[in-house]
């Protein structure tokens, strides 16, 4: 499916960009075309998606939202593997396979894409630290994708331990930051049973008022991020 991703409207705000006029012509001549605007604002008629630059969906952390909401788009979360957006020999500032993971997840558990930009060298190669990178991210996709593709976020809020992601009668719970063994999990149906979704081995659980107790041994833990799958009743 063909995407145009505009960008610079920040640049000039008031300029006449001719937005309306160009969004139609590009879905006259490809009706299945996205188009999105890294405007920075709420969307704009004529968007099919809304994306957020070097940010979650209203975190408002990278300093470019504070005129921007969410709006009833489809959401797209966007960052780089180190500093800049295109090569630059200088920048040595390399985000972790870690970090990276723990914005890919988070970014589902707020209902958003991940779109990782990797930015070739002048002779059209990869930097090794980003096929790194991508490797290991694919690995730990290989053991865990099932958690992100076709998921939806929730039904727990985000929070500073993970995020949780669902589709159809599961709950995968994605624990990021977390120092205990207990991680009490509320907004939550009934659940029959819980599992580590990369080995299979079964978790603890107890079941609270309106919630669910999961006790999370670290020895058992993936250092990026340990996906338990839920099971609804």
């Amino acid at each position: 499916m063909p995407s145009i991703w505009f960008d610079g409207w920040w640049d000039k705000p008031t300029a006449d960009w001719r937005l309306e006029k160009t969004y139609k012509l590009i879905h006259s001549l490809q009706p299945a075309a996205l188009v999105g605007n890294n405007h920075h604002r709420k969307p704009f008629d004529g968007e099919d998606f809304q994306m957020f630059e070097k940010d979650l969906p209203g975190q408002h952390t990278a300093g470019f939202y504070k005129d921007s909401e969410i709006g009833k788009l489809p959401l797209e979360s966007c960052d780089t593997i180190n500093k800049a957006w295109g090569y630059t020999a200088k920048d040595k500032q390399f985000k972790s396979t870690r970090d990276l993971i723990h914005f890919l997840a988070r970014a589902a558990g707020h209902n958003s894409n991940f779109l990782l930009n990797v930015g070739p060298t002048p002779e059209g190669t990869i930097q090794a630290e980003f096929v790194e990178r991508l490797r290991a991210i694919g690995g730990w996709l290989s053991r865990n994708g099932e958690s992100l593709y076709g998921t939806r976020g929730g039904p727990t809020q985000p929070d500073s331990w993970g995020v949780t992601t669902q589709t159809g009668g599961r709950i995968f719970v994605h624990v990021l930051d977390l120092n205990s063994e207990l991680l009490a999990l509320s907004r939550l149906p009934n659940v029959k049973s819980a599992k580590m979704l990369a080995t299979g081995a079964p978790v603890e659980m107890s079941k609270l008022s309106g919630g669910l107790l999961l006790r999370i041994p670290q020895a058992g833990r993936d250092p990026n991020d340990t996906v338990i799958v839920l099971e609804k009743a």
